[in-house]
C-alpha cells in the first residue's frame, strides 16, 4: 500500500469533503492510487461519525483515541505484514547463535563471543539471504525482550550480605602481578571489606569470610553470591545450582544461610557489585607499587575503614561503621576463625620436596620417600610427620616453581659437600648466607656446611655480629671455629690468645734483629730476609 503524507491525507479529506470531488477526480489531480485515497476517506468517515455518535459510545471508548487517530500522520500498518527473508527459521538460528554467546560469557570466553557482524556473516555462509540490518534489529529486539525491571529492596538489620570477586593488578618488587580482590558488602549499610589473594580458589574463598567474619566479630544471617565455579559446582536443570564442598563446609560452621543470584544478574547483588569497582578505584587508582602482598593488604584495609567512617546522608547522615554497630547485636555470635586449609598426604621425592600445584617444597632430607601430611593456606604451607610441624613455607603460584630450604640438605651436602656451591639449595638461601659462602668459604664447602648447622642453633644475626667481631681483630682469616667462640661468649679468651700469638711473633721479630746487628755485614740480607 502507497505511503502518503499527512499533507497529502489532509488535501484528500477536503477535496473530497468540502469541495465535493469524486475519488475518481482526486486521484487524477494528486496522483495517488485510488485504493489508497479509499482507505483514507472511509476511515475518516468512519472516525468522523463515531465523534458525531459520541453518546452513544460505550464507556470504555476513549474520545480522545479517536481524535488522534483521525488526526494522525499516515503509515504503513505491518501488525500483519510478514518479512519475507526474516522467517522464522532464521530468527531461531539468531537465537542459537545468542545462546552460544551466553555459554561462552559463563565460561569465561567472553572475548570469543560473535558479535552482530559475525551472526550475520555465519548466517549468509549457512545459505541465509538476509540483509545485516535486518540481522542487527533482530539482535536488538530479542536482547530488548529480556530486559527486566528492577525492585528496590529494604534489608533488616544483620540480615545479608553480599559477597563478590574482582581482578586487580599491581606492581610487587616492581613486578606486574594479578590477585583477586574478595570484596564483602553489608546490605543494609553498606559497610565494606575487601583482601586481596593470590588466586580464586577454594582455599582463599574460605579465608576471605574467615576474616570477614573476624572483622566484624559476628555473622550475618544470609550470604548472596553469584554463580563463579568456587561457589557453584554445578547446575542441575535451568535455575537449580549445587553448591560446592567449600562452601556447604562454611555454612555449616557458622550457621548462615545463602543464596545465588540468576545467571548474569549482577544487579540482584548490586551492592558488591559496584563496590568491587568502587574499592579497586578507590584504593589503587591512586597507588599500585608495594614490596609485598601483606603491604598492599595493610594499604587496602586503611582505605575500606576510611570509606566505612564516611557519613552517607542517605543513611540519615551516619557511617556504614555505624549502621554496622546497630547490626551487631542481630547478627550470628562469633567463632573462632574457619580452617580454611586444604589438607592432602604429600609423599617426599627423590629431591626432598613434596609438589603441591606443580611447585615444589622442600623438607629435611631425613624424610626421603616418607608420607607428609600437608595443610594448604592460601599463603603458606604447614608440614607435618607424625603430628610434628617438621617445616613451613611461604606458598608460592607458577609452573614447576621451587621453594627450596638450605637447612632441609645438610645431611646430604656432608656426603656430598661439591655439589654446594652449584645447588639450588645455596642459590635460594638467605642473601646474607651466601654473602658469607662467597666472602669466606669458596672452596671451604665442608667447613660452610658445619657453619650452617651452628645457625640452626643461635641463628643468623648471632652470625653476622661475630663476623663484625672478628673482622676488626683479623680481617684475613675467618673460620667457623673462631665464629663460634664469639657466639659462646669467649670473646676475651679469644682475644687473649690472639694477644699472646701476636707478642710472641713480635718478640722473636725482635731477637732476630738483635741477633743480625751481631753480625758482619755480609749477613745484611738475611736481617733483611727475618725483617720480612
Amino acid at each position: 500500500m502507497e505511503l502518503i503524507s499527512l499533507l497529502n491525507k489532509q488535501e484528500i479529506i477536503l477535496s473530497y469533503i468540502r469541495d465535493g470531488k469524486s475519488q475518481r477526480q482526486i486521484s487524477r489531480e494528486t496522483g495517488i492510487d485510488r485504493k489508497v485515497i479509499r482507505k483514507y476517506i472511509k476511515k475518516y468517515e468512519e472516525k468522523r461519525r463515531d465523534l458525531i455518535n459520541e453518546g452513544k459510545i460505550d464507556g470504555n471508548t476513549d474520545i480522545q483515541e479517536i481524535i488522534d487517530d483521525i488526526v494522525e500522520k499516515p503509515k504503513y500498518n505491518i501488525e500483519n505484514r510478514h518479512k519475507r527473508k526474516l522467517t522464522e527459521e532464521v530468527i531461531n538460528r539468531i537465537k542459537f547463535y545468542l545462546r552460544e554467546n551466553e555459554q561462552k560469557r559463563y565460561l569465561g570466553q567472553s572475548k570469543q563471543q560473535k558479535k552482530k557482524i559475525d551472526i550475520y556473516n555465519a548466517l549468509r555462509e549457512e545459505g541465509y539471504d538476509i540483509g545485516y540490518t535486518s540481522v542487527c534489529q533482530t539482535i536488538n529486539e530479542i536482547l530488548n525482550d529480556q530486559k527486566e525491571a528492577y525492585i528496590k529492596a529494604e534489608y533488616q538489620l544483620g540480615d545479608v550480605c553480599e559477597f563478590d570477586c574482582g581482578e586487580v593488578k599491581l606492581f610487587i618488587k616492581g613486578k606486574l602481578k594479578i590477585f583477586q580482590m574478595a570484596v564483602f558488602t553489608s546490605a543494609k549499610g553498606n559497610y565494606r571489606f575487601a583482601k586481596l589473594f593470590p588466586k580464586q580458589d577454594t582455599s582463599c574463598f574460605q579465608e576471605a569470610h574467615a576474616a570477614f567474619f573476624e572483622n566484624i566479630k559476628g555473622v550475618y544471617h544470609t550470604v548472596v553470591y553469584d554463580n563463579a565455579k568456587v561457589m557453584v559446582k554445578k547446575f542441575v536443570g535451568r535455575s537449580e545450582k549445587e553448591p560446592t564442598e567449600g562452601l556447604l563446609k562454611l555454612s555449616i560452621y557458622y550457621c548462615f544461610k545463602f543464596r545465588f543470584c540468576n545467571t548474569y544478574r549482577g544487579n540482584e547483588k548490586g551492592h558488591v557489585e559496584r563496590s568491587v569497582e568502587f574499592v579497586r578505584r578507590k584504593a589503587f587508582s591512586n597507588k599500585d607499587c608495594f614490596d609485598s602482598m601483606e603491604e598492599a593488604n595493610n594499604y587496602l584495609y586503611e582505605v575500606c575503614k576510611k570509606l566505612n567512617n564516611t557519613k552517607n546522608y542517605l543513611k540519615d547522615n551516619k557511617s556504614p561503621a555505624e549502621i554496622l554497630e546497630e547490626e551487631r547485636p542481630y547478627l550470628l555470635p562469633q567463632l573462632p576463625p574457619f580452617d580454611a586449609a586444604r589438607c592432602e598426604d604429600l609423599r617426599v621425592d627423590k629431591y626432598s620436596t613434596i609438589v603441591i600445584d606443580s611447585c615444589h617444597y622442600s623438607v629435611p632430607d631425613a624424610y626421603v620417600g616418607k608420607i607428609i601430611f600437608t595443610k594448604i593456606y592460601s599463603h603458606k604451607i604447614l608440614c607435618y610427620y607424625d603430628n610434628v610441624k617438621i617445616t613451613e613455607h611461604e606458598r608460592i603460584y607458577g609452573f614447576n616453581e621451587w621453594s627450596i630450604k638450605i637447612e632441609h640438605y645438610l645431611n646430604t651436602l656432608k656426603k656430598k659437600p661439591g655439589a654446594l656451591p652449584s645447588s639450588a639449595a645455596l642459590n635460594q638461601a638467605d642473601p646474607r648466607l651466601q654473602q658469607i659462602y662467597h666472602t669466606y668459604y669458596i672452596t671451604k664447602e665442608k667447613e660452610f656446611i658445619d657453619l650452617l648447622q651452628y645457625v640452626g642453633i643461635v641463628g643468623i644475626q648471632k652470625i653476622l655480629d661475630a663476623i663484625e667481631k672478628l673482622r676488626k681483630i683479623d680481617p684475613i682469616d675467618i673460620t667457623t671455629d673462631k665464629i663460634k667462640i664469639i657466639c659462646e661468649r669467649k670473646v676475651d679468651e679469644y682475644i687473649e690468645n690472639t694477644k699472646t700469638n701476636n707478642e710472641i711473633e713480635d718478640k722473636s721479630k725482635e731477637m732476630l734483629l738483635k741477633f743480625g746487628s751481631l753480625m758482619p755485614k755480609e749477613a745484611e740480607n738475611f736481617k733483611e730476609e727475618a725483617v720480612i
